[in-house]
């Protein structure tokens, strides 16, 4: 079978009303928000000077346009870009905070769903690539899902 990225485009399209236009919104709205923010400001402005910030949000869009709607706009490597950043649990957890709000204000729920459950996926493994980057933990401690089947009887006397 092959890949049909219109037909995917076009269903998550129906499914949850994202268009280019509502990403180019979303992205423009987060971001006005992590620049007055007294937490995430200050790491942001670090690494992208005020010239930078239009071809930034550029590119954030085409991001959230590949990550949304499988577009294969964005040609980046997030995990490098951020692997060298000094930031916290508490960062990502503020970063989230605040996506979530501005997702849930300028978005229907449906999208808004769509968007958050991606923007946690992309905090944790984020997180996961700058503390094995970094060889330090970032204050967080994880519950690793183990599947194995557990121990049978016979398994616990050997």
């Amino acid at each position: 079978m092959q890949y049909d990225r219109a037909a995917l485009q076009a269903e998550i399209t129906a499914r949850t009303g994202i268009d280019a236009a509502m990403i180019r919104r979303l992205v423009h709205g987060f971001y006005a928000k992590v620049r007055a923010d007294p937490i995430l400001s200050p790491i942001f402005a670090a690494h992208i000077p005020n010239a930078r910030w239009p071809a930034h949000l550029e590119r954030m869009c085409a991001f959230w346009s590949s990550v949304a709607l499988a577009s294969g706009e964005y040609q980046g490597r997030p995990m490098q870009a951020h692997q060298p950043l000094d930031v916290q649990a508490s960062d990502f957890d503020r970063w989230l905070e605040v996506f979530r709000a501005t997702a849930q204000d300028l978005t229907p729920p449906a999208a808004a769903d769509h968007f958050i459950e991606r923007a946690e996926r992309i905090a944790m493994s984020l997180e996961a690539g700058i503390e094995a980057h970094q060889s330090r933990s970032l204050g967080r401690i994880r519950a690793f899902h183990m599947p194995f089947a557990p121990l049978t009887p016979s398994m616990k006397e050997a």
